[in-house]
């Protein structure tokens, strides 16, 4: 079936049946009689470089592994190796252990809860608790002359262009009048970099590749050159042209293994550094760099099959998914959103396919010690299901299947029911400790959603019980966690609650309108998840769902949270995620006329210099599902700051970079071209009908 989408889509026309609108799949039809010629579409935003770009490198990677490098083609001045499985936890204080942290105690109706929150009188503690475990920078490859990292300013005549349909990053410039080439790419498969250079000044043996590692850090850099002495290397050399180096970082191991060829044998040249000298009269040398956990042994390959391999790769990756062309369009914003969806494509390959939901800035560097946000996967990988690379997202939903007991037990321990997912955290699952994470609610119905995706692309009973436990469980925290109020006879969420702006205070937030349109969706869905499997529904969860409060509102448009009538005015920053009920979501308990004029007047009244980057397509896919595809540009291409994609196809929408935004970018555009359960049935419904733009697109599916 997935095949008959390997098309380009021109003229949406579907009927279909009311009982397919909820858990069914519901994909554009209509094939067009030209498809996209990708490689062109492709090359026209290969990335060419002659000067660097601030707090940027290029990088080459897999999902799990990524490596970035300086327009030396190497490390020699910025630039990181990160991986999935590289972590690293500094000792424990002095006679403590992480069950002794005193939580903050809330009230709730007829009791009271606690949350880790406050670090007065436990500040060492807290602090251990949000930087462990942090990812660590597995090594860094230098260039050097006469032994010396070579400055960029001494460069000239520099191109360094990233060739995304190869994934080659090729790096050429003159050093000392001497002409360098270097070619640097990754396995497809393996964390492995592969490194080619060739010069004249090999020859004379005056150029160098340093390898050298850090210990570990949670800063943003992921490693600390400083503690040589709290950490090990040891070098074995298996022959004259390889080795292996094994690390220790505390009670963390892992393997590197390297090969060379033109070269001499690597040496160690003082602790944790190693040099790798070209062979005499030799003009390249080539080298390969293998990071594995231990015991995992990572055979070596050479450049030319390394190279190869990522080429290969590459070259599928673009041609299977889904595509969008916009070069025909006469709207000159055209081709700057086509380079935001191209490179967003690739970063996020680069960067976030990995086997662990990821965090903000992917693979790139070791923001918020590396740690992932759970209410940020939705923006981070939900873009995959729709451009039909649903394989790339998958791979880290396995994190919820490992870690639902550790979800269930903080709900019991909340005195909830179900399992409640935290909010910023490591592959261990264990919530860390903050003035805003605990009092999260927003990622709970995030699984379900996840779930809903798998479904529509393989509507089988495996499906349904394959994730049936993570929906069930979810679905009973959500129910458990609204609050039934005695004056009102409805349920309520919050207080304590920490909604999705953040900037408010949780002691007296109720009723956030995202989060209640959320709650709805959640457990809807979670009842017809019940009802595919021939289960009757869960009482307690249709109570709940029918007795929820109403969305916020007053003078006819919807409120950030209830009694908030001052939204427009002093409230107007940050996240706007009342319009995300029916935008990022489907609508439930929405009325499409008051969203409408919420819509615009978001639009008009907000303040998006203090915005997020995933605003901005939030803010898209709102308008499109209302009717405003004008607006829907305007937002994706939104002038501000906070919206910047650089010459890398970075976002400085957040802590730099921040993949949020190139993720939702995807989600929105896709959902703009091929539409969304119940939307207009013609040909991108989420792009402008005034005749200047021309979207052909191929391979996408609908959105919910």
């Amino acid at each position: 079936m997935l095949d008959n989408f390997r098309k380009t889509w021109q003229i949406t026309v579907i009927v279909i049946p009311l009982h397919m609108l909820s858990l069914g799949i519901i994909w554009a039809t209509g094939p067009s009689s030209s498809a996209i010629d990708r490689r062109a579409l492709v090359n026209r935003h290969n990335i060419t470089l002659t000067a660097p770009v601030s707090r940027s490198v290029l990088q080459v990677g897999n999902g799990e592994f990524a490596f970035g490098v300086d327009l030396t083609g190497l490390q020699t001045t910025m630039g990181n190796t990160m991986s999935q499985w590289g972590w690293h936890s500094f000792p424990l204080p002095k006679n403590q252990q992480p069950g002794d942290l005193r939580l903050q105690e809330y009230d709730l109706p007829g009791r009271k809860i606690g949350y880790a929150t406050n670090q007065n009188g436990q500040e060492e503690l807290f602090k251990w608790l949000r930087e462990n475990p942090h990812r660590i920078n597995l090594g860094r490859l230098r260039l050097l002359l006469d032994g010396v990292p070579v400055r960029l300013d001494k460069l000239k005549a520099v191109r360094q262009q990233l060739d995304l349909w190869r994934g080659l990053i090729v790096s050429s410039y003159e050093l000392e009048n001497k002409k360098v080439l270097v070619e640097t790419c990754c396995h497809p498969t393996r964390d492995m970099i592969a490194v080619r250079i060739k010069s004249e000044l090999m020859t004379s043996g005056r150029l160098s590749i340093e390898l050298a590692f850090p210990y570990g850090d949670p800063g943003v850099s992921g490693g600390n050159w400083q503690k040589q002495e709290s950490h090990d290397s040891k070098l074995q050399l298996s022959g004259l042209k390889g080795g292996q180096i094994e690390r220790r970082l505390d009670g963390d191991r892992y393997r590197v293994t390297v090969g060379w060829s033109h070269a001499k044998p690597l040496h160690e040249i003082q602790p944790h550094t190693y040099l790798l000298e070209p062979s005499a009269n030799s003009e390249e040398l080539e080298m390969e760099c293998a990071f594995s956990p231990l015991p995992d042994i990572c055979p070596s390959q050479n450049f030319r099959e390394v190279k190869k391999m990522a080429a290969d790769h590459w070259k599928k990756f673009w041609n299977s998914g889904g595509a969008i062309d916009l070069s025909e369009s006469k709207d000159p914003r055209w081709y700057e959103l086509e380079r935001r969806i191209v490179l967003s494509q690739y970063l996020l390959a680069v960067n976030e396919a990995g086997s662990l939901p990821p965090q903000e800035s992917g693979l790139f560097n070791n923001g918020w010690n590396g740690k992932f946000h759970l209410e940020m996967h939705w923006w981070h990988g939900t873009h995959y299901a729709l451009w039909n690379r649903w394989p790339l997202f998958e791979r880290s939903l396995d994190w919820y299947f490992r870690t639902l007991p550790s979800a269930q037990q903080r709900a019991v321990n909340q005195g909830y029911n179900g399992a409640r997912w935290p909010k910023m955290v490591g592959p261990d699952g264990a919530d860390a400790p903050s003035g805003t994470g605990p009092l999260l609610a927003w990622q709970q119905p995030n699984p379900i959603f996840y779930a809903l995706l798998d479904y529509r692309l393989h509507p089988t009973q495996d499906v349904l019980r394959k994730w049936q436990d993570v929906v069930f469980e979810t679905a009973r925290f959500m129910a458990s966690y609204a609050t039934p109020d005695e004056a009102t006879g409805q349920f309520i969420l919050g207080p304590p609650l920490k909604t999705v702006p953040e900037n408010t205070n949780p002691i007296n937030t109720k009723n956030p309108a995202f989060e209640l349109g959320y709650w709805r969706f959640g457990l809807r869905v979670a009842q017809e998840w019940r009802a595919k499997l021939g289960l009757q529904p869960d009482q307690a969860w249709t109570k709940v769902l029918n007795g929820l409060s109403p969305l916020p509102i007053a003078n006819g448009v919807y409120l950030q949270q209830e009694g908030m009538t001052d939204t427009y005015t002093q409230w107007n920053w940050e996240h706007p995620s009342l319009i995300g009920t029916l935008g990022m979501l489907p609508g439930d308990g929405v009325d499409p006329q008051v969203m409408k004029r919420t819509v615009k007047k978001v639009m008009t009244e907000w303040n998006w210099n203090k915005c997020w980057g995933w605003d901005f397509p939030m803010m898209a896919m709102a308008a499109a599902r209302n009717g405003a595809p004008e607006m829907a540009i305007d937002a994706l291409l939104n002038s501000s700051p906070r919206n910047g994609f650089n010459e890398i196809g970075l976002s400085s929408g957040g802590p730099f970079p921040y993949f949020p935004s190139n993720g939702g970018l995807l989600y929105a555009v896709a959902m703009m071209a091929a539409g969304w359960d119940g939307g207009p049935q013609y040909h991108a419904p989420g792009f402008p009908k005034d005749g200047n733009w021309v979207v052909k697109w191929e391979g996408l599916y609908k959105a919910p």
